[in-house]
């Protein structure tokens, strides 16, 4: 049996991990899970919001879900996000952007794939104090982290039948940095003649994605753009409760809901577990388990199509427990 590596996270991760076991158990999953703590209550367990033995165990399982864990802002310990990714080199974060039936939001037929470089950029974390009042951050782009990248946005949309990959940069001003970006790209474009390849500058697709989204398919962005657009896109679908998300490298992958942990809500069985939901449909198919994957899928749209049966957050009035609960007898039906 397939042993998966479980972080539950803090705040509302405990409950809306539970709610996502409980709907992909009910679809037919059978795996041993091996729950770990990560963040601030593994720093006061082990004095390390992020121990060895953490990483260890996803080296050694290949495949981790997890559920959020809150970063501290301006103080306190690097994001356990940042540090999973460096740590396991998990270079492709993959956040798709999908309108949902009976989810409101603002534009109708988004169907959008964001593709960002997860290793380096502004998010290498090297900066200094200059003087005392100027601080430095630096910037890194690498020739080798743009290739692999690219490649996996080209490989993803011919594996995904999509028909066009658009590069997001800013080399119009970072000549350099995001020029190699580009020109690492537009090489690798060449090798996949079947499929549009095209750029836009960050500032200019902002503006497009908010007057026609509609417009595109695959984008693929450095890491800080990438961190930006996805929440964006996020928006125009319904919120970040409603999104995927998953980090892929050579040796293994983390599933993950890509929301807050939303401490002022949890332990009251109000969160909405859809986002965590979705990110193991997504584990599923990374497992070769189609079938079940398309079963829980199946079951979401159903309740989500259904009247009445939405989480607060979507306007609703169900608890955590009712709308889980909703998606199993789907499920079993």
């Amino acid at each position: 049996m397939k042993t998966i590596t479980l972080l539950p996270g803090d705040g509302i991760g405990p409950e809306v991990t539970a709610a996502t076991l409980r709907v992909i158990e009910a679809a037919g999953a059978r795996y041993e899970w091996e729950s770990h703590l990560a963040g601030s209550e593994a720093l006061a367990y082990y004095g390390n919001p992020l121990p060895q033995e953490v990483l260890d165990s996803i080296n050694r399982n290949g495949v981790a879900l997890k559920g959020p864990v809150t970063t501290p802002v301006g103080t306190g310990f690097a994001s356990i996000n940042v540090q999973l990714r460096k740590a396991l080199d998990l270079y492709a974060n993959l956040r798709p952007a999908r309108n949902l039936p009976g989810v409101s939001s603002r534009y109708d037929g988004v169907d959008l794939i964001i593709v960002r470089e997860n290793t380096e950029d502004l998010y290498s974390g090297i900066e200094h104090v200059v003087v005392p009042g100027v601080v430095e951050s630096i910037k890194v782009i690498t020739e080798r982290a743009s290739t692999r990248i690219a490649r996996f946005a080209f490989e993803h949309a011919v594996a995904h039948g999509r028909t066009r990959v658009t590069a997001i940069h800013k080399a119009n001003i970072m000549k350099l940095s995001d020029g190699l970006f580009l020109d690492c790209f537009r090489e690798v474009a060449t090798g996949y003649p079947g499929i549009q390849a095209d750029d836009r500058i960050v500032d200019n697709l902002c503006m497009q994605l908010v007057l026609r989204p509609e417009q595109f398919d695959v984008l693929l962005l450095p890491n800080l753009y990438g961190d930006i657009v996805s929440d964006l896109c996020a928006g125009l679908v319904g919120g970040l409760g409603v999104v995927p998300g998953a980090n892929f490298g050579e040796k293994g992958a983390v599933f993950e809901a890509v929301h807050g942990s939303a401490p002022d809500i949890a332990g009251r069985n109000l969160a909405n577990p859809l986002a965590l939901i979705q990110s193991a449909v997504m584990m599923l198919r990374y497992l070769g388990e189609t079938a079940i994957a398309d079963r829980v899928h199946a079951a979401l749209l159903a309740v989500l199509s259904g009247r009445g049966m939405r989480t607060k957050d979507l306007g609703g009035s169900a608890s955590t427990t009712e709308f889980t609960e909703a998606i199993v007898r789907e499920i079993e039906a």
